[in-house]
């Protein structure tokens, strides 16, 4: 349903109260502000460091307060931090839960508390939220494919590195890169190797797979976290060299953290799928206090480049642009991108 335009301009004005000026017995952002709750999913990743980055800057924006946890990646931390910040009296709570099923009691939970919940980047497999802010999370395995597809003329091997399948973007990812190889380009074999999203564990993985496979030409990694230990398999094999090397290995990662921009740049990798960590804090927060006041939404497009979609009854996700990001910004298989040094990717405007 298209037509239905999401308002925003009325509550995005931005307060004189910034987060680092405006915090207080652990929350940030604006006093005197509704009080949401955000977990954060891990600290171990530069895309989630700068998530977390932008939660109490936006925060201060939107005229908010915060209070903030961390569950490490750990379902069972997630439900305890949730429990401490429903005591502390949070209206609205923002999380990024990585185990996608396990999170369905916590959400019942706020629910039964009439406490709406925000979902960032994951979606639930089971059970409702206020709002699900997430890219399209299969174009993203479509657009790898389309470039790996072009780069290796449909022919060779491709390690895929997946995240983790018990998460919804694992599996949205990994099916739809599975999908599109074997409609478009039937020739090239895929490596699909579950990683848990562990780097150590990607770079074995990718390792034993050079090993048995010399054939291999492309890998598509389903996250930055394995960026580091990739491009050190590959140098260690005497494979990290120029894309106009007949040994170089076509590379495509998914973030667009400013190191990928970088390597990019430097020929290290190819492209990467742009996840956009600043939006993420900035609609996830908008759609935590939009609850507190009664606001409701519907399926459309919305003013800020994305489309909200009916996933079942009970559940809206806003699908937040996610361009695919290349050293020339040309088209591959019928998906454009956009050159790595372009200003709108947030991973070119970090502080």
């Amino acid at each position: 349903m298209k037509g239905r335009r999401v308002a925003l301009a009325a509550v995005l004005a931005v307060s004189g109260c910034l987060a680092a000026a405006c915090g207080g017995d652990g929350g940030s952002g604006a006093q005197g502000g509704p009080l949401i709750g955000v977990d954060y999913p891990r600290s171990d990743t530069d895309f989630w460091n700068s998530y977390i980055s932008y939660v109490p800057k936006l925060a201060g924006e939107l005229g908010a307060e915060i209070k903030t946890t961390n569950s490490q990646n750990d379902i069972a931390k997630l439900t305890a931090n949730v429990q401490t910040l429903v005591g502390q009296g949070v209206r609205s709570m923002v999380m990024a839960p990585q185990d996608t099923a396990a999170v369905a009691p916590t959400l019942q939970q706020l629910k039964s508390k009439k406490i709406p919940a925000v979902l960032v980047d994951t979606r639930p497999d089971t059970g409702e939220a206020f709002m699900v802010v997430r890219a399209d999370n299969r174009a993203y395995g479509e657009k790898a494919c389309r470039f790996l597809g072009e780069k290796l003329g449909g022919k060779g091997g491709v390690v895929m590195l997946e995240g983790d399948l018990a998460s919804i973007n694992g599996r949205d990812r990994t099916e739809a890169f599975n999908d599109c190889m074997k409609q478009n380009y039937p020739g090239i074999r895929v490596f699909g190797e579950a990683t848990n999203w562990d780097g150590a564990v990607a770079s074995q993985k990718l390792s034993t797979v050079l090993t048995a496979n010399p054939d291999v030409k492309g890998v598509y990694m389903q996250s930055s976290f394995a960026l580091a230990g990739t491009l050190q398999v590959l140098k260690q094999r005497g494979l990290l060299v120029p894309p106009d090397d007949p040994e170089h290995v076509f590379v495509v990662s998914n973030d667009g953290i400013p190191q990928e921009l970088k390597d990019i740049a430097s020929g290290n990798i190819d492209a990467t799928v742009s996840q956009p960590a600043d939006l993420y804090a900035k609609y996830a927060l908008y759609y935590a206090k939009a609850a507190i006041e009664g606001k409701t939404f519907q399926p459309g497009e919305t003013d800020h480049d994305s489309t909200i979609i009916e996933v079942r009854p009970g559940l809206l996700e806003d699908q937040l642009t996610a361009p695919l990001v290349t050293a020339d910004g040309g088209t591959y298989g019928g998906v454009p991108s956009v050159r790595y040094d372009d200003t709108s990717l947030w991973g070119n405007n970090l502080s």
